[in-house]
Formats: C-alpha cells, sequence, structure tokens
C-alpha cells in the first residue's frame, strides 16, 4: 500500500446496488475500515479507545461520486487529514477513493471528535497521544486549530 493508502480490496455483490454499481453506504463503509487501519498503524487501535472508554463520532459526512465502481473492481482509499483542533480533539479527514486503473472514483469528507462512552459527552484524547496523530498524512490544505 501507498504511504496515505489505508484500504485495498475487491467490490463484492453485497456491496452492489440496484444500478449494478457500488452502493452508497458502501463508501462510508470502506472509508470507515480505512479509518481504522490508518489509527491501528498508529498505534492508536479501537482496543485502545475502549481502554480508556473513549469511541469516535461523526457529525458530517459527505460523498462527492466521480465515477462509476461497479461488482468484482479493486478499489484503494487513501485519507489525509484536513483539520484537527488540538484543544478539543475534533478532526476533519479526505478520504479519495481510486478505482484499480488509477481513476478517482468519489471524495469522502468527514468531521468528527471523541465521546466518552459512559457519560456520552465529547472529550479530548490523551495527551499522550497527541505525537501519535503528528503521524497522519497531512493534507495541502491542512488546518491546525490551538
Amino acid at each position: 500500500m501507498e504511504n496515505n493508502t489505508y484500504y485495498e480490496g475487491q467490490v463484492i455483490w453485497a456491496q452492489i446496488d440496484a444500478n449494478r454499481h457500488l452502493r452508497h453506504s458502501a463508501y462510508a463503509d470502506f472509508c470507515a475500515q480505512a479509518r481504522s487501519n490508518m489509527l491501528n498503524k498508529m498505534g492508536l487501535s479501537l482496543n485502545e479507545f475502549a481502554k480508556r472508554k473513549i469511541g469516535p463520532i461523526l457529525f458530517r459526512e459527505e460523498l462527492i461520486y466521480l465515477r462509476e465502481v461497479k461488482l468484482d473492481e479493486h478499489i484503494s482509499v487513501k485519507i489525509e487529514m484536513t483539520k484537527f483542533n488540538k484543544k478539543n480533539a475534533r478532526f476533519s479527514f479526505r478520504h479519495e477513493v481510486y478505482k484499480e486503473d488509477g481513476v478517482k472514483a468519489a471524495v469522502v469528507n468527514v468531521d468528527g471528535a471523541w465521546l466518552d462512552l459512559e457519560h456520552r459527552k465529547l472529550v479530548n484524547i490523551p495527551e499522550e497521544w497527541h505525537h501519535m496523530l503528528e503521524k497522519l498524512p497531512m493534507a495541502e490544505d491542512y488546518v491546525e486549530v490551538i
């Protein structure tokens, strides 16, 4: 996988809609898996978040379709962080979904934060994790809020 590619795989039958192309919710599934893979690679598995009783929450998910993706095609998902707020750990990521021939098929933008799973309130990530987030691929238009 390339440096900022965090998911590669084949489009399967269950991910196809009535128009015989990748259904809209499958894009979200691929991107969620890519984010999980990315965090794992940085040393922040979902198990580590669970130990701290923290979980990710999305406020916005935007999908921009560029090309059809069909059954049995192989896709890859690249991720870049576009925004991070150090005070409250809110984050934004841009995902780019590519077809196996290198053509960009979609862009998925998400905004989110971390949720304290016991108190059901937004929470910052532990300070000692911030250096791990600095390893994430940053977009050219990345913005950091201090």
